[in-house]
C-alpha cells in the first residue's frame, strides 16, 4: 500500500482472502483475477465499522462434536462462511454429517450465516486434495471425526501440518494410538480407522489445536481422557472450556 507502483500476489492454490475483503471494505481498489491479487500504491483508507463474525476455526470443534455426540443438536449463531475457510463443512458433509446453513448474509464484506449440525453417523472418505488448503487448520479435529466414522478415512496433500505448531500429523497419530485408534501414518497425511477407543494420557506437544481436537474425542470415549501441555488454549480460544461444558462436555480444567 505503500510502495510506488503495483504490487501483485499469485497463489497456487486458494489461501483465505480476508485481507482482500477488508482492504475494499476501507475502500482500496484491490483488483482480483483468478489466483492473482493486484493493489496499487498512494491510495486511501477510508475509516468504516467493521463486523467481525465468529471464527469456523472455532466453530469446527463444536460441528464435529455435536455431530459425534448422540442426540445432539447445535446452532452456532453468525459463523463467517468465506469460501477459502469452509472445507471443514464440505469434509464433514461428504462423512455424512448433518449440518446446515441458516440465515446466510454479508458482514462486513465476509459472508456469514447460522449453522445448524446434528448428530449423524459418519463414515470415512477419502479426503478429496482439492479440499486440502480449505481445511488445513481444521484437520486435528477432523481426525477425530475420522476416528468415529465407520470405515477408513485417508487423507494426503496435507504435508503443511507438520510445520504447524506442531507436527499435527504424528502428534494426533501419537494420541490417536494411546486412545487405541487404528491409523497409518504417511509422510503427507495419515490413514484412520473409525471404531470404539478408550480414555488415556495423551499429549497436546503446547499446540491448542491439538488439545481441543482431544477435548472433543472425550464425547465418544469409553474413559477419561488426560491431555497435557495445553495452557495455549487460554489464549487461543479463552472461553473453549466454558463454552464447551455449556455444550455438554464435561471438562475439567487443572492447573499446574
Amino acid at each position: 500500500l505503500y510502495a510506488d507502483g503495483e504490487t501483485s500476489v499469485t497463489e497456487p492454490a486458494p489461501t483465505r482472502d480476508h485481507t482482500e475483503r477488508m482492504l475494499a471494505g476501507f475502500g482500496y481498489n484491490v483488483v482480483r483475477e483468478g489466483a492473482t491479487s493486484r493493489v496499487t500504491g498512494g491510495g486511501k483508507l477510508t475509516a468504516c465499522a467493521l463486523e467481525v463474525p465468529a471464527d469456523i476455526s472455532s466453530a469446527a470443534f463444536f460441528l464435529v462434536g455435536a455431530s459425534i455426540a448422540e442426540g445432539s443438536e447445535l446452532l452456532l449463531r453468525h459463523v463467517g462462511i468465506n469460501p477459502t475457510r469452509t472445507g471443514i463443512i464440505d469434509i464433514l458433509k461428504l462423512m455424512g454429517a448433518d449440518i446446515t446453513l441458516e440465515n446466510q448474509r454479508d458482514a462486513g464484506g465476509e459472508p456469514v450465516a447460522d449453522i445448524r449440525v446434528r448428530s449423524a453417523k459418519l463414515k470415512g472418505i477419502t479426503i478429496p486434495e482439492a479440499l486440502v488448503p480449505l481445511a488445513i487448520d481444521e484437520f486435528p479435529v477432523l481426525f477425530v471425526a475420522a476416528a468415529n466414522a465407520e470405515g477408513d478415512t485417508i487423507l494426503h496433500g496435507a504435508e503443511e501440518l507438520r510445520v504447524k505448531e506442531s507436527d499435527r500429523i504424528q502428534v494426533m497419530a501419537d494420541g490417536l494410538t494411546t486412545l487405541g485408534v487404528d491409523n497409518e501414518v504417511y509422510e503427507d497425511g495419515i490413514r484412520i480407522r473409525g471404531g470404539q477407543y478408550g480414555g488415556g494420557e495423551v499429549y497436546a506437544h503446547g499446540d491448542h489445536r491439538i488439545a481441543m481436537s482431544f477435548a472433543i474425542a472425550s464425547l465418544r470415549a469409553t474413559a477419561p481422557i488426560l491431555i497435557h501441555d495445553c495452557a495455549n488454549v487460554a489464549t487461543s480460544f479463552p472461553a473453549f472450556a466454558e463454552l464447551a461444558s455449556a455444550a455438554g462436555l464435561k471438562l475439567t480444567v487443572e492447573q499446574d
